[in-house]
């Protein structure tokens, strides 16, 4: 199996917490779609022998993009890759871009999944993030969304300063009486450079709460789990036959191509990843160079990537996987670097499996980082 990623780099404004690459300027907007489409093209050979079983659509704001622009490049997809017979198409959209008559075009195109933007239902964290859409169009998006999609996730914001925990709970039970099969969730993370960090400095936003962030993520985690909603990735929660795919393939560590500026991919033992400009990424594309470094994992970064990627997920590290993929010697520093959390318990073996318990979920990555061997 394996996945093709196409980041749509522009956006209506910027999010105040947003690191991504993006422009609100689409004045490059068919220059780069075409570039999009010949690096398609120009990597095809990469995926030569390989099934295209999941396509993503990320961004950047990639509802922001017609569907006949959408289809153009599906289309050089299709004209250059074995694309599987039912492959999960996903489309990133925000619900100012979800009109009615938007959502059945998209219907009736091969986008068979929405990954809906909405983080929170209340204008106030809206107005604090600085998002593009209001909690009224949260709501009317889901409702028509919903008429014509089955396989609909959304994103909602957890830690938002000012927001407190009886509005984290009906933000949740909204989601949730919209029968959405899959619910995204992260923790607001202050990112260097970004406006919100910013303001933080400033003192015009207050900072980010770790302790209220976690209190959040637990009472996420009980309620959609007393609604039937598999926690199956630190930040993902899916109704059983709803787990995404793409996301899935990544955690488990299959290959991925990334197209477009920004964007990254892995095919096992290489990391890759394109230019962070746009300007320059349409000029080597238009020049038939990839505008990309390259980078070989050593075993010790594939093991280090395994281990965080594994605790993040319901399936954990498989200490068989680890002796087999990378030798006894891993095998034994991780039992030995493990021990400190199992007696914490936040750790535990079950059976031939290194998992997290539920106290340490929040703290899964930081876990995860105390287990890395260091070069």
């Amino acid at each position: 199996m394996a996945g093709i990623y196409i980041h749509i780099p522009f956006c209506k404004q910027a999010c105040h917490y947003c690191d991504f690459h993006f422009s609100t300027s689409l004045k490059k907007k068919d220059e780069l779609i075409r570039s999009l489409a010949k690096e398609l093209e120009l990597r095809k050979e990469e995926f030569n022998t390989t099934l295209v079983e999941t396509i993503y659509f990320g961004g950047g704001t990639p509802s922001i993009l017609s569907n006949d622009e959408l289809q153009f490049l599906m289309d050089a997809i299709y004209a250059n890759y074995q694309v599987s017979e039912h492959p999960e198409i996903t489309l990133e959209a925000n619900p100012d871009d979800l009109s009615k008559h938007r959502i059945i075009e998209l219907s009736k195109s091969p986008i068979n999944r929405l990954s809906i933007g909405i983080q929170s239902f209340f204008e106030t964290d809206l107005k604090l993030m600085n998002r593009a859409h209001n909690a009224k169009e949260a709501k009317a998006c889901l409702a028509e969304a919903t008429t014509y999609f089955d396989n609909i996730s959304l994103d909602l914001i957890y830690g938002i300063p000012g927001a407190s925990d009886a509005q984290w709970l009906e933000n949740i039970d909204t989601a949730l009486s919209f029968n959405i099969p899959h619910i995204s969730s992260y923790a607001l993370t202050v990112e260097p450079k970004t406006a919100l960090a910013a303001f933080i400095k400033k003192g015009i936003i207050a900072d980010v709460n770790d302790a209220q962030a976690s209190e959040q993520f637990y009472l996420l985690k009980d309620r959609l789990e007393a609604e039937d909603y598999v926690h199956y990735e630190l930040s993902n929660f899916g109704k059983t036959g709803y787990f995404s795919k793409n996301n899935s393939a990544y955690w488990q560590g299959k290959s991925y191509l990334g197209i477009g500026p920004s964007a990254h991919s892995f095919n096992g033992k290489q990391r890759a990843w394109n230019v962070k400009n746009n300007t320059k990424y349409i000029k080597s594309i238009q020049e038939h160079t990839l505008p990309m470094e390259i980078e070989t994992l050593t075993k010790t970064d594939r093991y280090n990537e395994y281990i965080m990627t594994g605790l993040r997920t319901i399936w954990g590290v498989s200490l068989v996987k680890v002796e087999n993929d990378f030798g006894t010697v891993f095998k034994t520093y991780l039992l030995e670097q493990a021990t400190i959390f199992i007696n914490q318990h936040l750790l535990y073996i079950d059976g031939e499996h290194l998992r997290v318990t539920k106290k340490g979920q929040f703290l899964s990555d930081g876990i995860a980082s105390e287990l890395f061997i260091l070069n």
